[in-house]
């Protein structure tokens, strides 16, 4: 009988694809993935550390799991808590088997075996790893492009948990999509810290220098590859040659993702964020001179220790300008091992919380205008997801998430579907060709 591997993964794509690694590492010992948590043999948490207090909810579930795993079973934590914790976690958790952090995923079937075990060199290279291969879906590939981070962002953890930035030699990019395709993916999601800063170190100064256009060039020349998305690039980095492969390139899809973070160049500066509001909007700018009909999506952090009102001002300045497609908007919380932990003049929290539901209401009122606009256009949708309620689920080349009535038929393929129904995060239409 096989072993049951319960998996649970918190944070972003990037976990998800290092969780995706795991499970393929682990099908060699035996185990078959479940959902049902006290019937598995082996407990992992794949843990983020971006998010508000990473640290209490990884506690708090390990303290579920412990109560509700069976006898014999182990648990492990993985992920970017487990790096910059390390033997904290199992000092404060004892029934914890072992920790694994974000730079070693490879070694996972090393400290499976290896009581208390704990593995969090940050400086450990994974970037010509031979990784087995699986995948949660079979319609699209997630691909890491590179590992690490060399940016400096005051309230950012991830260059102490994930170390400094590598790029993926391009020829193991290119094979690892490539064999992604030969077995039904017609998407690959391209994932990295800084995807556009691809290129700018490898662990060997024996392979060629390619930048991220490219490399996106370079991938577009896979046959039956229909669709290349990618995050999240860095607004710094994001010079015209860039946007030009990117419009040009029918397939590259037409939706960016560009982490603002502030639109106040002074709090930009004390972020460490390389950008000014100005630059930002001049790239916005460019990218809809050549691509009228991208979608764009951001991160911003409001609250930052020292912004003021006349700093929140000009993020609210920027969002009504861009008018962003989705964002992802959060308090400001510091982080350990952050220069912006011990910075002053922090923001008052009932302050902090105005901005934040300000900021959200503005954002819902846009995109309320923006999603009339949608009603009756035609869209190629690219169908991955059967949804409980008879509904199959896609997504535009511009990221719009589209639903029609249908059955598994659908799935890995193009429809050219009209838009019915329109809503803040799902539409609903019906296949006209």
């Amino acid at each position: 009988m096989s072993k049951k591997l319960f998996i649970e993964t918190l944070g972003c794509a990037m976990n998800s694809r290092d969780s995706e690694h795991m499970i393929a590492a682990l099908e060699k010992e035996g185990y078959e993935t479940t959902n049902d948590m006290p019937s598995a043999d082996l407990i992992l948490i794949n843990t983020c550390s971006v998010r508000e207090k990473p640290v209490a909810k990884l506690f708090s579930e390990l303290g579920v799991f412990n109560k509700k795993k069976k006898e014999g079973a182990k648990i492990g934590v993985c992920g970017c808590t487990a790096s910059h914790l390390g033997k904290e976690i199992i000092k404060r958790a004892p029934y914890v088997n072992f920790v694994l952090g974000a730079r070693n995923v490879s070694k996972i079937r090393d400290v499976l075996h290896k009581e208390k075990a704990v593995e969090i060199d940050i400086n450990y290279d994974e970037s010509e790893f031979a990784f087995d291969d699986f995948r949660t879906s079979p319609y699209k590939a997630y691909i890491n492009i590179s590992i690490g981070c060399d940016k400096q962002c005051t309230y950012c953890i991830v260059p102490k948990t994930r170390g400094e930035e590598i790029s993926i030699p391009d020829e193991l990019i290119i094979r690892e999509a490539q064999r992604a395709v030969d077995n039904g993916a017609k998407e690959i999601f391209l994932l990295g810290q800084n995807v556009n800063n691809y290129g700018r170190r490898f662990s060997s100064a024996e392979h060629e220098k390619v930048n991220f256009t490219e490399l996106l060039r370079r991938l577009s020349k896979i046959e039956d590859l229909k669709r290349i998305r990618f995050t999240s690039p860095h607004p710094f980095h994001m010079d015209d040659a860039f946007i030009e492969e990117f419009a040009n390139n029918p397939k590259i899809c037409k939706s960016m993702h560009m982490p603002l973070q502030s639109g106040s160049t002074k709090v930009l500066k004390d972020m460490k964020r390389g950008y000014s509001k100005e630059w930002f909007l001049n790239r916005v700018d460019k990218l809809r001179a050549v691509c009228p009909d991208v979608s764009i999506s951001t991160d911003i952090i409001v609250a930052f220790p020292g912004e003021s009102d006349a700093d929140f001002e000009e993020t609210i300045d920027v969002m009504k300008q861009v008018k962003f497609d989705q964002i992802f908007s959060f308090k400001y919380s510091p982080r350990p091992e952050t220069e912006a932990q011990h910075f002053e003049n922090v923001v008052d929290p009932v302050v902090a919380s105005e901005r934040l539901s300000y900021l959200q209401a503005l954002y819902t009122e846009l995109l309320d205008e923006k999603s009339k606009t949608q009603l009756g256009k035609v869209y190629e949708v690219y169908f991955e997801d059967l949804n409980a309620d008879g509904y199959v689920s896609g997504r535009t080349d511009n990221n719009l998430v589209v639903k029609v009535k249908g059955s598994e038929e659908l799935l890995g393929e193009f429809r050219d579907v009209k838009i019915t129904q329109i809503a803040r995060t799902i539409y609903t239409g019906e296949i006209v060709g």
